[in-house]
């Protein structure tokens, strides 16, 4: 392991210093690897299955990298932006996505997730009696859409910031690993967003409406 502070590591040193079974370890980075190379039909799980999936993939990276992220970008900054000032842009614009990444990841998982299962769960009775207004689901939809949409113009304001994460020659290895791990961010928060956008809330929307159909009738 070649990294920037105590590098020049062997993997099985770095696991001894923390601790950490490398068989352990091993496994689950294999694990990681065939996760990523199956191909789910997110389309066929249920509204709930669908939240748990996003919540324990997607909302729990995005908790994890963020502020690691963070963290690689402060130390970057510090040492290298007297010759790179963009790294002092490229660490603002890191806060300001786990900022607002938190936060909306928060209001999500206690309001519209809890509302969406609710209704996903009452749905299955047949004779239920739900009273549903239109702002019951599609006001924190759109809000939560709005925010994806700016957390997208901040990544976009990052690639650019950054190059399109390309590292400059004199970059240290912390320095190639925060712009690579930056596009790694960037491609799990694309797939993020798809999943919420394209196919958890268009289909909770046409539950909602389903259900208030069968109401006025």
């Amino acid at each position: 392991m070649d990294f920037c502070c105590k590098g020049k590591r062997s993997l099985e040193q770095a696991c001894n210093e923390q601790n950490i079974s490398i068989d352990a370890l091993l496994v689950e980075l294999e694990g990681i690897n065939n996760a990523h190379s199956t191909v789910f039909a997110f389309d066929k799980l249920t509204l709930s299955q669908l939240i748990d999936y996003i919540e324990s993939t997607h909302h729990a990276y995005v908790k994890k990298e963020a502020s690691q992220l963070l963290a690689y970008a402060e130390k970057v900054t510090s040492k290298h932006s007297s010759r790179h000032p963009e790294l002092l842009e490229i660490f603002h614009l890191i806060d300001a996505i786990k900022e607002e990444m938190e936060f909306h990841m928060h209001k999500e998982e206690t309001i519209l997730f809890p509302r969406i299962k609710y209704l996903e769960k009452f749905a299955a009775y047949e004779h239920a009696d739900i009273s549903i207004s239109s702002p019951f689901l599609q006001a924190p939809i759109a809000m939560m859409e709005q925010e994806h949409d700016h957390a997208g113009l901040l990544l976009a304001e990052l690639r650019k910031a950054s190059n399109n994460f390309t590292p400059p020659a004199d970059a240290c290895t912390t320095y190639k690993l925060l712009f690579a791990s930056l596009e790694a961010f960037e491609i799990d928060l694309h797939q993020h967003v798809h999943l919420e956008n394209n196919i958890l809330f268009p289909k909770a929307i046409m539950l909602a409406n389903k259900l208030h159909n069968q109401r006025q009738n």
